[in-house]
């Protein structure tokens, strides 16, 4: 495997960097250095060619609400779920969590750049998930119109 190979292998390893490439906003040599695959100077040049073959992401103005509902717990029956992960489903007026709700142009992109800023928020996200037109975030009650607000700014 080449040093150019190694570099790509590394950076996918580390979603962070990569988005950090494909965005233009890294240091090539901080990043050599972090990924630990080679010398800097060679690494970081295969950095800069890999960035170059990224495409940008499409953060076009997106048509959504965001909405959310308290109350939300824990079910065993998955036809009355809001949300069902594994062997996990959760609906509302059953518990103490918080579901924000994110329905229109979402996509899993979506959803990724949601959870990021949540936890750089410190948010706790008990469960997430989004299929079709709709994301659902789970989380504590007293955290659910933080929520809102930050996926209003997500989007």
């Amino acid at each position: 495997m080449t040093l150019a190979e190694q570099a790509r292998e590394a950076v996918r390893a580390r979603p962070f960097v990569h988005e950090a490439l494909r965005a233009g906003v890294i240091n090539y040599s901080a990043a050599a250095r972090l990924l630990s695959v080679g010398e800097e100077e060679p690494v970081a040049a295969a950095l800069r060619r890999y960035a170059v073959e990224l495409s940008e992401r499409d953060d076009r103005d997106r048509s959504v609400r965001v909405t959310m509902q308290t109350g939300v717990g824990r079910v065993d029956d998955p036809a009355d779920g809001l949300l069902t992960v594994g062997d996990a489903t959760f609906s509302p007026g059953r518990g103490s969590l918080t579901a924000v709700l994110v329905e229109g142009d979402v996509d899993p992109w979506l959803l990724t750049r949601a959870l990021a800023r949540l936890d750089a928020e410190d948010v706790t996200v008990e469960a997430a998930g989004v299929a079709d037109e709709s994301l659902v975030v789970l989380v504590e009650r007293r955290d659910g119109p933080r929520t809102v607000q930050l996926l209003e700014d997500a989007v």
